[in-house]
């Protein structure tokens, strides 16, 4: 049964950091795309960022690019999302996904979610 599990939300002030960790299991985890995603309150949800199997390549959003960093330890079995000067624009619950592919997608049409961590950054 495969998992992924994300942690590390909470509440923050503007200008603030927080790093999100997401667990895997029950995968084969160096054969998967990892990408963040989050949704706020009635938006879609959205391509935060994502990292390719060896971790070589990245891809960001352009909200997020320069105040955010996607990383991954292959050996752990962990993604990581690492979020500076946060902004309150950036409040949503974020999601941590896998796609079985080579290629980093900016779609939803990923095969396995998260149940999302909630983040909150105040004014």
């Amino acid at each position: 049964q495969v998992q992924l599990v994300e942690s590390g939300g909470g509440l923050v002030q503007a200008g603030g950091s927080l790093r999100l960790s997401c667990a895997a299991s029950g995968l084969t985890f160096g054969s998967y795309t990892m990408g963040w995603f989050r949704q706020a309150p009635g938006e879609e949800r959205e391509f935060v960022a994502g990292i390719s199997r060896s971790g070589g390549n990245t891809e960001y959003a352009d909200s997020v690019k320069g105040r955010v960093t996607i990383s991954r330890d292959n050996a752990a079995r962990r993604v990581y999302l690492q979020m500076n000067s946060l902004k309150p624009e950036d409040t949503a619950v974020y999601y941590c996904a896998a796609k079985l592919s080579w290629f980093i997608s900016r779609l939803t049409n990923y095969d396995y979610w998260g149940q999302g961590t909630q983040v909150t950054v105040s004014s």
